[in-house]
């Protein structure tokens, strides 16, 4: 949704284009971008929010991890394994409920968050180059009434 070397009638269609297709244009490229800069350190886009919630707190159990990316558990399953090859996580049975899985970091999964935390600031600083301060501060707010309207919806 680029208008770089687009003509009249494409550059009318996109400034009329839905606020629906303008979120999933900038969440498609938004993503590609993190991708790129994630693979330097070896993961892929997604990888890292997952990591991150074990930076914050670990042991957390599989269905936790589930719970808080809002992703479907084979989604989550597939990305821990492949994390689990890497040898970046650790995934072991809980002592006291052998039905729950628990994920840890591992050495190598802990030195993974400088890289990954300085790759997040180059993709904050990329995402918001074009705009002021206060666009920023406005997107942010503008954004997050988005966000909580949708989940609303999906909550009733």
């Amino acid at each position: 949704m680029s208008a770089d070397n687009a003509g009249p009638a494409a550059q009318a269609r996109e400034r009329s284009a839905s606020v629906s297709l303008w979120i999933s244009a900038v969440a498609r490229v938004h993503r590609q971008h993190a991708g790129a800069l994630l693979h330097g350190v070896g993961l892929s886009a997604g990888q890292e929010l997952l990591l991150m919630l074990l930076w914050d707190k670990e042991p957390r159990s599989q269905a936790e991890l589930t719970r808080e990316l809002a992703i479907e558990p084979p989604t989550t399953s597939k990305m821990l394994s492949r994390l689990e090859k890497a040898g970046v996580i650790a995934r072991n049975r809980s002592e006291s409920d052998r039905r729950t899985v628990l994920v840890t970091l591992t050495e190598a999964g802990r030195a993974l968050e400088g890289p990954v935390n300085a790759a997040w600031r180059t993709l904050e600083e990329d995402t918001v180059a074009a705009l002021t301060p206060e666009e920023q501060d406005n997107l942010k707010i503008l954004l997050g009434r988005v966000l909580e309207s949708l989940a609303a919806k999906r909550r009733a």
